[in-house]
This record gives structure tokens, C-alpha cells and sequence, in this order.
């Protein structure tokens, strides 16, 4: 079985690094999402939490050395499921930003750990402390 995902947009930031983790972040930029997809920004407001789903476009290719990694803020090697490294079979991260601003299809952030240009293939809502979805109907 194979996956096909196309980008819904793109990360725009003058940052030319990056921390290597959103929790460790306080850089801002913009999500840069394609028109097709404007309606569905509906609703996202500043001063909420957006998760974001992008792809490692820079990584390089998976190789099944790379299932165990050391990380730079450890000795020992670990297991690439249980860090947060961008060398992965599937090469998809996740961030938690704070929505600053949204101007039409872009969404001002902070918290960025990804690079100017990087593929954006989802978004959803950062939900806290409740059990379901809010799209879900209640019984």
C-alpha cells in the first residue's frame, strides 16, 4: 500500500535556523496556505494553538541504519520512534504553534521549527483537555 500527499501550502520565515524542537521555539513566520483552501481556515483565531503536519523535505533519505540515532542532547543512541529526529522512514513532523494572526490564507505563528519552504500537508486544532473533537455531535 502506498500514501500520496500534496502539500496544502508552504512555511514562509526569514529565520535561517531553527531550534530543533516547537517547544524550544519562539520563531515567528507565516503558514502560507494555498487558496483552494481558504474557506477551510474558517475559524482558526489568534491566540489558539494550531497543530501543523509538514514533511522533513530536507532530510535525507531514510536508511534502516538510521533506526537508532543518537540525538545531540544525548550519548547514547535510541530508537528513531522514540525521538524527535527528522531522519524517519516517513519523513512527516508535527508542531504545536500559537496562531499570532489570520490575514485571508495566511496564518501568523511562533513557535516555528521548520524552514523557509518546507511542504505543509495538514492542519488541526490543538484541543486541551476536552475528549472529542468539536466537530463531533454530542449525545
Amino acid at each position: 500500500m502506498s500514501f500520496r500527499f500534496e502539500p496544502i501550502g508552504r512555511v514562509r520565515t526569514a529565520a535561517e535556523s531553527v531550534p530543533r524542537h516547537w517547544s524550544l521555539s519562539d520563531v515567528e513566520g507565516d503558514l502560507v496556505i494555498d487558496e483552494a483552501y481558504r474557506e477551510g481556515l474558517t475559524d482558526i483565531h489568534p491566540g489558539q494553538k494550531l497543530i501543523v503536519l509538514f514533511v522533513f523535505h530536507r532530510s535525507p533519505e531514510f536508511d534502516r541504519a538510521d533506526l537508532r540515532q543518537t540525538p545531540p542532547n544525548r550519548e547514547n543512541a535510541m530508537g528513531v520512534f522514540s525521538i524527535c529526529s527528522p531522519r524517519r522512514p516517513n519523513p512527516i513532523g508535527l508542531s504545536v504553534l500559537d496562531v499570532l494572526g489570520v490575514r485571508g490564507s495566511l496564518i501568523r505563528v511562533r513557535g516555528l521549527d521548520m524552514l523557509d519552504g518546507t511542504p505543509i500537508l495538514d492542519l488541526k486544532p490543538w484541543i486541551e483537555g476536552e475528549r472529542e473533537c468539536p466537530s463531533r455531535e454530542r449525545d
